[in-house]
């Protein structure tokens, strides 16, 4: 290839000269000091810094230093060995294309760290940084060594016909690097605007979540068709690919594309939201978040379960919090028969008004259930406005108070016994007959 012919043939000549072998130690002269400064100034950074650095200017200043201090002073070596080969007369080429190189790595730290600055960076993005870093600063150097056109020209060359498409391996490279950049600049205009909708103080949290969604989606899905649109792709071809997606939903994506549904109808509907307490099966907690496939509910445990949106939709739901955040708890309890109830149920009453958490108005009520096998059965009906903190923390608080009345005024709580009674028949032998219960610890 002539491109490739080309190169050979500067490298040739330029090995040629007589000075060219100079600038590979004045290269290691210049690299050395520069990475040893580097390593002594993160060093310094870490040790005497510390926690001290709270995201203040001055933090900010010197993190930017510590990813610029290598490039730069590399550098400033560079240059200034390149001035003294320039008054020698030697050649300067490779120092030339270093010091260009250099320049575009202090260029991509700069712009990288600038956007994290700016954005909250995400696991996936942090992980993903040397990559993008990399094929940037490589983009980027090829294009101020002016190699970026004969680069270009040589992916562009093998390809193959699809009807009237041409598909090389430029467009497909083209296609990705546009994919991906049309992506992460919509996840940063979306991670934008879900902290000003977040910060809308006349918005419900339910709204926030639904315009939080559907902005997300359109704005990824513009994206892309951007993306295609900019390869040169006809937008129409994608009427194959509906119909295979299409076919793959029908297929083995119903949950995913259900979830994903179900979703947006508990957005639409208003039957769950962040903040609202709910139990669903074994699973009592907070709703935490509603993102597009599950829901985060946090238990009492701090246990964060994802629940999938297509079991809150088909699945019967207690909402403790969804019109009044009013709940209503029931406390048995049982006395002996030998009690009084009405000075129990007083009692009882008196017991859940001492709790700070339990509503005077409703007012704590105690009914007398059933008469049972070991006792009277009473009940204490208690009301609360504040379900998310917690309901069994209540019963513990009444049921103690409960516990040290019944104490004091010498209540008895049964506990159930067995009673076996021995007969004799008419032969004069023994017998038994089946056990019988009867009643509490005071009527042995």
């Amino acid at each position: 290839m002539e491109w490739w012919q080309n190169l050979q043939t500067w490298i040739n000549l330029e090995m040629a000269r007589p000075g060219f072998w100079w600038q590979w130690p004045s290269l290691l002269l210049a690299g050395l000091p520069a990475w040893w400064l580097t390593r002594r100034y993160r060093r310094w950074l870490d040790g005497h810094m510390g926690d001290k650095l709270a995201g203040n200017l001055r933090e900010i200043a010197l993190r930017l230093l510590e990813r610029l201090l290598l490039p730069l002073t590399f550098i400033l070596l560079v240059g200034l060995a390149r001035a003294i080969l320039t008054v020698l007369e030697e050649p300067v080429t490779v120092l030339r294309l270093a010091m260009t190189l250099a320049t575009a790595l202090a260029l991509v730290r700069f712009v990288v760290y600038v956007l994290q600055r700016t954005f909250r960076p995400t696991p996936g993005l942090r992980a993903w940084e040397s990559v993008i870093s990399t094929l940037v600063w490589v983009g980027v150097a090829l294009y101020l060594l002016g190699w970026l056109p004969v680069i270009t020209e040589a992916l562009d060359g093998p390809a193959i016909v699809l009807g009237q498409s041409r598909i090389s391996l430029l467009s497909v490279l083209k296609l990705l690097i546009s994919a991906s950049v049309m992506v992460l600049l919509a996840l940063v205009l979306g991670n934008v605007l879900e902290r000003n909708v977040n910060r809308a103080r006349y918005l419900s949290p339910r709204m926030k979540v639904g315009i939080v969604k559907f902005s997300r989606v359109i704005i990824v899905v513009l994206a892309l068709l951007l993306a295609l649109e900019s390869v040169g792709i006809d937008l129409t071809a994608l009427t194959v690919f509906g119909g295979a997606l299409g076919v793959g939903i029908g297929f083995g994506l119903q949950r995913i594309a259900s979830n994903f549904i179900s979703g947006f109808i508990l957005v639409l509907d208003r039957s769950i939201k962040p903040g609202d307490v709910i139990s669903l099966g074994g699973t009592f907690g907070w709703v935490e978040e509603l993102r597009a496939r599950y829901l985060v509910v946090r238990d009492r445990d701090g246990v964060e379960r994802l629940v999938p949106n297509e079991n809150l939709i088909t699945s019967e739901v207690i909402n403790w919090s969804y019109s009044d955040p009013r709940v209503r708890l029931k406390i048995p309890v049982s006395i002996s028969y030998d009690n009084e109830p009405e000075q129990a149920m007083q009692l009882m009453e008196e017991a859940g008004s001492k709790v700070e958490r339990v509503l005077a108005h409703p007012a704590p009520a105690a009914r007398l259930v059933r008469f049972g096998d070991s006792g009277i059965e009473l009940e204490l009906r208690v009301w609360i406005s504040d379900p998310q903190n917690g309901v069994t923390n209540v019963r513990s608080a009444v049921n103690l108070n409960i516990w040290k009345a019944f104490k004091q005024n010498e209540i008895t709580i049964p506990y159930p016994q067995r009673v076996l009674h021995v007969v004799t028949d008419h032969a004069g032998g023994p017998g038994t007959e089946c056990p019988t219960a009867t009643g509490d610890g005071a009527h042995g």
